[in-house]
């Protein structure tokens, strides 16, 4: 009889990722066979019940990858405090399954994010070992000048620790594009601040090898067969 480790079991569930599900554990939130489970190491089988919340879960037999074009007035969240519209808003009436998204995408900031059930994917495409690149299109204040843009790829200081180096082309004007890998707080437009320059425009084009393309504002598509791969293999 196989085991699994219950961290990895819930987010197999599609409850949310390894590193989220650890901390709804330690939380006291889990029980194993009715009893309330805290020690990460804890082992599952075929025989355990496993509840979350006082509900039963099991590992979804379907994953559903989805890329979305968030608009700007939107929170990357399952649901928000404030009332604010979230990414899932935008997949709801059409998707019956529960999604996450992996990672995040500033309420003033449009453009790709992924969604998913498959906890396993939303832990490696946010765990900085995986160094997977994101890329933007920013709109400045000004024209940016070259040593600034050389400031940038060697990596800035914002909030006392300096960024990891930065991939940038000028495109025109006061228009460049941005690489950066890693998943800071604002961490664009807090870059750019660093040297000078506000960002009065935001918009995410691609997460590793995965495109926004052409998905109208608002809307979503289902990842292709080699997009998945490329997840599952990273």
């Amino acid at each position: 009889m196989s085991e699994t480790r219950l961290q990895k079991y819930m987010a197999d569930c599609g409850i949310a990722s390894r590193r989220k599900c650890e901390e709804l554990i330690l939380g006291g939130m889990v029980k194993i066979n009715d009893k309330v489970v805290t020690e990460l190491g804890k082992k599952v089988n075929d025989k355990d019940v496993v509840k979350y919340n006082d509900e039963i879960i099991k590992p979804t037999a379907k994953k559903i990858y989805i890329a979305l074009n968030k608009p700007v007035g939107y929170v990357s969240t399952v649901s928000d405090q404030f009332g604010r519209n979230t990414v899932i808003n935008l997949v709801e009436d059409e998707i019956f399954t529960r999604l996450y998204p992996i990672g995040r995408l500033d309420y003033d900031t449009e453009g790709l994010i992924l969604l998913t059930n498959d906890g396993e994917i939303t832990y490696k495409l946010t765990h900085p070992k995986h160094n997977v690149y994101k890329t933007y299109i920013a709109v400045l204040n000004n024209v940016p000048q070259p040593n600034d843009i050389e400031k940038l790829k060697k990596g800035v200081y914002i909030e006392g620790k300096k960024t990891n180096p930065a991939k940038l082309n000028w495109i025109k004007d006061n228009i460049v594009e941005i690489s950066i890998s890693e998943g800071r707080n604002r961490q664009v437009r807090k870059m750019f601040a660093a040297v000078g320059y506000k960002v009065e425009n935001l918009k995410r084009i691609s997460i590793g090898n995965i495109l926004l393309g052409n998905i109208p504002l608002g809307r979503w598509r289902h990842l292709t067969k080699a997009e998945i791969s490329y997840l599952v293999n990273l």
